[in-house]
């Protein structure tokens, strides 16, 4: 039987929160970080269960990012993964879907950032590439450009009208930015 949980990191006890971080460690390797880690907690999370045993997790976790001379209540997706033996059957879906739901309930932009071979799976559940720069405020007020990361950052629109061509700039936080 196959049961998807939400809650918020403060709603999930260490055995939940450690079952989460023991899957994303299984799933990503060495690709995660402990800062990656951090950065999935303090939202909303996406728990998947078959049969009792975590096989997927996302969450959502609030940021403030800057477009067109607005600060946006940004919704940033981190940690979506799903056990191996397990994709290609929908979970993945499953998974975005609440956390599409979520961005688009409290939020006024969802943003993610994709691995090359993640980029169709979002594209698929409405997600846009942002085609415009992309930038970083730093802790001193200054936006600092972040080309490396052009293409790879998707939106998933909410009520903030939207020039994907225009500056996106992410708020600024330890380990990866976006």
């Amino acid at each position: 039987m196959i049961e998807l949980l939400t809650a918020r990191t403060a709603e999930l006890d260490a055995s939940a929160l450690g079952e989460a971080r023991a899957l994303l460690f299984e799933v990503f390797g060495a690709d995660l970080t402990e800062a990656d880690w951090e950065h999935a907690l303090g939202g909303v999370h996406a728990l998947l269960r078959e049969d009792g045993v975590l096989i997927g997790h996302a969450a959502v976790v609030p940021r403030v990012f800057r477009h067109d001379g607005r600060q946006l209540r940004t919704g940033y997706v981190e940690g979506v993964a799903v056990r191996a033996d397990r994709q290609g059957r929908g979970h993945g879906s499953v998974l975005m879907g609440s956390i599409a739901g979520l961005v688009q309930g409290a939020y006024e932009l969802g943003a993610l950032s994709s691995s090359d071979a993640a980029v169709e799976f979002y594209r698929n559940r409405g997600w846009q590439q942002w085609r415009g720069p992309l930038a970083a405020m730093t802790p001193h007020g200054e936006e600092r450009p972040t080309p490396d990361e052009e293409g790879g950052v998707f939106v998933l629109p909410a009520t903030a009208p939207l020039d994907l061509t225009g500056l996106l700039t992410c708020d600024w936080r330890s380990g990866d930015l976006w």
